[in-house]
């Protein structure tokens, strides 16, 4: 793991995520991993020890994806059950490396990952992004977190297990399921609204959970300050979730003018994950997803994008997600030049910084280049306002990632 320390960046061009301007000739002083001050340059920054003169390149804040699963190494998701623990972890430990080194300095995980991978990282062991962690998923039988075939019914519920959910069925099993996940310090509880591509045997629009599950488990959330991320498609499964207090939906497919609605009344935040329907369309049988799964691709591919537009038009707060699985997870910085078919530069870059930032209530340490802040720094050689390629090519644009205050290599 090779990483240096970083004292200041000196001669930088700065990008304001907040207004969407570049303040020119800046120093940027870290110490103990975070911002501690922001300055003119001088000519005697650039000999200081650890220093590094961005002089031609733009800093910006560090990305966030709001929708990962790191311990997904492969689509096929029931096989994770058969998988050592180990094994796992070491996967998992290649793919956020190299999402780190596109620039993503920190990722939310929505099923897979735990606390032994986060605290992994924080301590150093495995190189990747700051995660916060849901643990497993809750999901009722037959749902989108449970990956048993139709002729298998045994269930490995062990913690360790390096399955993506949990199953449970009424409000008791449900309220107990979350409180064993927040009891492993996770950041948020991840449920399945709806039926999903990955699972075996429910149907895409299908709903899950009823009322009273939902308001349980997001009872429980809220009791330990945390919220609720729900898995949705259906313009119906999403807004049964928004009314019952889900904070976040993730994908939101097939969201209607309705759903707009809810999403402002509630403050809630729509993840979309465009770039996985186009991979799993394209690669998802090369990477493990089975028949029956690419079956359901067509069912959410195309409406995808018009759901972004209708979001964006009508003023939802929307995250950046990517979503991808095995093989596929390379493919993470497409995300943005797909969002750019329908969403301003601006607003693509919001998504990835400071709206991620207010969906984890970490608008203080991320999301923006800010004293106080992590120093979670990207050095571009182009500017993201003009074209979102230079985030969607980090291997042409992106010229160095420094997290918490280390140049990572």
């Amino acid at each position: 793991m090779l990483q240096q320390p970083v004292a200041l960046i000196a001669n930088a061009q700065i990008l304001d995520t907040r207004n969407f301007k570049i303040s020119s000739g800046k120093t940027i002083e870290i110490i103990d991993g975070r911002v501690s001050k922001i300055r003119d340059s001088n000519s005697d920054d650039v000999t200081c020890e650890n220093a590094i003169d961005a002089a031609g390149k733009i800093i910006m804040p560090g990305l966030i994806d709001s929708h990962v699963h790191v311990t997904a190494a492969t689509a096929s998701l029931g096989d994770l059950a058969d998988w050592s623990p180990n094994y796992a972890a070491a996967r998992s430990s290649t793919l956020m490396k190299d999402m780190l080194l596109r620039g993503f300095t920190t990722v939310r995980d929505v099923a897979g990952a735990d606390w032994g991978i986060a605290d992994a990282v924080e301590e150093g062991y495995f190189q990747g992004p700051r995660i916060y962690f849901g643990g497993k998923a809750l999901s009722q039988t037959g749902g989108h977190g449970d990956m048993r075939g139709p002729g298998r019914t045994f269930v490995d519920s062990h913690p360790c297990c390096p399955t993506i959910g949990v199953i449970c069925d009424g409000v008791t099993e449900v309220r107990k399921a979350s409180r064993e996940q927040l009891r492993t310090g996770a950041h948020h509880i991840k449920i399945m609204l709806s039926g999903g591509v990955a699972s075996p045997t429910d149907r895409v629009d299908s709903i899950q959970f009823s009322d009273s599950e939902i308001q349980a488990i997001v009872e429980e959330a809220e009791a330990a300050n945390r919220y609720v991320a729900g898995h949705a498609y259906t313009a119906k499964a999403v807004n049964r979730g928004l009314r019952a207090g889900v904070r976040s939906i993730e994908h939101g497919n097939l969201i209607d003018d309705e759903s707009v609605e809810l999403f402002k009344e509630h403050g809630a935040f729509l993840v979309p994950t465009l770039v996985t329907y186009v991979h799993l369309k394209k690669d998802g049988e090369a990477a493990g997803l089975s028949a029956e799964s690419r079956k359901k691709v067509d069912l959410v591919l195309n409406a995808g994008l018009d759901a972004l537009g209708l979001a964006t038009r009508g003023g939802v707060k929307i995250a950046f997600g990517t979503d991808l699985l095995g093989d596929m997870q390379k493919h993470q910085s497409e995300e943005f030049t797909i969002r750019a078919q329908v969403q301003t530069n601006e607003q693509i870059i919001a998504s990835a910084t400071t709206i991620g930032a207010e969906l984890l209530g970490a608008e203080a340490d991320l999301g923006a280049v800010q004293v106080g802040g992590h120093a979670d720094l990207l050095l571009l050689s182009g500017n993201p306002l003009e074209e979102i390629r230079v985030l969607a090519e980090p291997e042409t644009y992106l010229s160095g990632v420094i997290k918490a205050g280390m140049q990572q290599k």
